[in-house]
């Protein structure tokens, strides 16, 4: 039997065992995206790049990777110099942007390496495992996010592309009121049958009545049928990461939109996503365990979670600014004078620019979010969040 039809067994069995024959939707994208055996990060995860199911900043070259290690650097300057500073990555893909910002950090600045402390917090094994075959040169530690103590580290967390797979809660409007999506099966004791049905409830937790009120948005504004979802496991993540930080920074890099954006009354499908070998469709009751899910991150509520939990938002842009702040234009400037054959150097040309597209990668929001530092600290604006000299 394939994976696939393992995992809907799997799924069948949590809905029949469950108390009243049904999962919310973000224990359905849970199994289905992190089931240590079977789920999407275990067994397709390493599709990552332009032959797989989709492909991040990182596979442009080592330019993103680069001008994040010099964002690194100020913050560890901004931070006095401590002689141990960490970086611990979350949810680190292949461990290409890890390779190219140690890489880089280990040619140029020497002493702020020998500082630096590098974490990688991996979820699936199988990246992991591809991780340490791509890292085994270079100091890197491996945990869990729970195995960090609290108030430990100094230095900063960081994340690219890693909020938006996180499991979510979705809801429907029906009558004016707010109803959670919840999956069941017409025929729970065949051993073949894929058919999952949605089905609506009161919601699962008193969270989503919070939710609302925290990211101020009414949905009593809000037409019939309107749907959407509720990422409830980054506040779960981003309080950990905040209990775990003692002096430093969270940087969150991702694809997503303030509330009001993101809860636009016209947007009212929401924003759910599925990969598979570069499709983009909107179901996710197909290809399972097979295909990526995600969904746009509202960094509206991870600004307001942050404060609940300690963390002061510092600033947020989109990662086109941000890259061009820490200096991609002066790379894309200099292209010209590279002694390149004209196919490779239309080819750099082409990676640079993808990077700062406003209709793709250059849109991405980074939130940037501190715990523990001095009012002077605080102050400081980082190069990344500067406005680039001409924008």
């Amino acid at each position: 039997m394939d994976s696939s039809k393992t995992l809907i067994e799997i799924i069948n069995s949590n809905i029949a065992t469950s108390p009243q024959k049904r999962i919310n939707f973000a224990e359905y994208m849970d199994i289905a995206l992190y089931h240590r055996q079977y789920g999407y990060y275990s067994t397709k995860a390493l599709n990552i790049g332009k032959q797989g199911d989709f492909f991040t900043s990182v596979h442009l070259g080592c330019d993103f990777g680069e001008l994040l290690a010099e964002q690194f650097l100020e913050i560890w300057e901004i931070l006095e110099k401590p002689t141990s500073f960490s970086i611990v990555e979350m949810g680190a893909g292949q461990g290409y942007l890890a390779v190219d910002i140690l890489k880089y950090i280990q040619q140029k600045y020497s002493d702020f390496y020998a500082a630096l402390k590098y974490i990688i917090v991996e979820k699936s094994l199988g990246l992991k495992q591809e991780q340490q075959k791509h890292l085994q040169d270079l100091s890197v530690t491996w945990c869990d996010l729970e195995e960090i103590l609290d108030n430990s580290i100094t230095g900063c967390f960081f994340s690219n592309e890693l909020v938006d797979a996180f499991p979510v809660n979705q809801f429907i409007i029906k009558e004016g009121k707010l109803q959670e999506v919840y999956i069941t099966n017409n025929d729970l004791t065949s051993q073949e049958n894929s058919g999952f049905i949605e089905v609506l409830a009161e919601p699962s937790t008193p969270q989503f009545a919070e939710y609302f009120q925290l990211i101020e948005i009414d949905l009593n504004q809000y037409p019939d049928n309107y749907r959407s979802e509720i990422n409830l496991t980054a506040f779960k993540w981003l309080s950990v990461v905040a209990n775990k930080l003692q002096r430093g920074y969270v940087l969150t890099i991702d694809y997503g939109y303030p509330a009001t954006r993101y809860y636009n009354p016209r947007r009212n499908e929401g924003t759910l996503q599925c990969y598979y070998q570069h499709h983009r469709h909107n179901n996710p009751y197909i290809n399972i365990g097979q295909q990526d899910i995600t969904t746009h991150v509202n960094f509206t509520a991870l600004e307001r979670w942050g404060e609940t939990c300690g963390l002061d938002k510092i600033s947020f842009t989109q990662q086109g600014l941000f890259l061009m702040a820490l200096g991609l234009g002066d790379r894309i400037a200099g292209i010209s004078y590279q002694n390149l054959p004209l196919p490779q150097l239309l080819k750099r040309r082409d990676a640079l620019q993808q990077l700062i597209d406003p209709l793709g990668l250059g849109n991405f929001g980074v939130l940037a979010q501190s715990k523990g530092l001095s009012p002077v600290e605080k102050a400081q604006t980082l190069k990344g969040f500067a406005v680039p000299e001409g924008m």
